[in-house]
């Protein structure tokens, strides 16, 4: 599969179509190998990942049901399933993190969550160019100080994003995809805001 062909079939796969076989240990060292060519201004890498598999699928779910039921005590008995069932089907996630720079002079904050955002998207690009799929959730899990001290993050720190990788499972259809010119326009000076309308 060659560069664009892989960028314009890549399809965000549903945690629940993808299963075993996960990525082979050298497979996923190439596949996060390309997180790391992501732009980083600073040369800060902000980035971290951690890999998230076997049984420590279950043990991050339910960190997630304890994030639940600190967020809302009472909640239904079918919310708190919804959280155990998230790390259950692929055999892959990724943990993405920003650990943020706060006072650096030239790169703010964005820029440093922007470069774990394009680092993610590498990750799903040289996923599916292995042959794998990939799924990109946040939520509220992503936000939760409960979760992000899990990952000993502080904070100011962010979980980016989870990155659910695993192989699809058979007869899935590309999604249909908007046309790029809706999104585009030549800018020849500034915008008022009826034009932008």
């Amino acid at each position: 599969m060659d560069t664009m062909e892989t960028l314009m079939s890549r399809n965000s796969i549903p945690p629940k179509l993808l299963s075993e076989p996960a990525p082979s240990e050298d497979t996923l060292q190439e596949i996060l190998d390309t997180a790391v060519r992501a732009p980083d201004h600073g040369a800060i890498q902000p980035w971290r990942f951690h890999i998230v598999r076997g049984g420590a699928r279950a043990q991050l779910a339910e960190i997630f049901v304890e994030a639940l039921l600190k967020r809302v005590p009472d909640a239904p008995e079918a919310a708190i399933t919804k959280e155990r069932n998230r790390t259950r089907f692929a055999p892959v996630v990724i943990v993405a993190c920003a650990k943020v720079t706060t006072d650096h002079p030239t790169v703010p904050i964005i820029e440093q969550i922007v470069s774990t955002g394009a680092a993610i998207q590498n990750i799903m690009n040289a996923a599916h160019a292995k042959g794998f799929g990939s799924f990109l959730s946040t939520g509220k899990n992503a936000s939760d100080p409960h979760v992000k001290q899990a990952f000993n993050l502080t904070e100011e720190d962010e979980i980016v994003g989870f990155v659910y990788l695993g192989t699809p499972k058979p007869g899935l259809s590309a999604k249909p995809r908007p046309d790029v010119k809706e999104f585009c326009s030549e800018w020849t000076g500034p915008i008022s805001a009826a034009a932008a309308e």
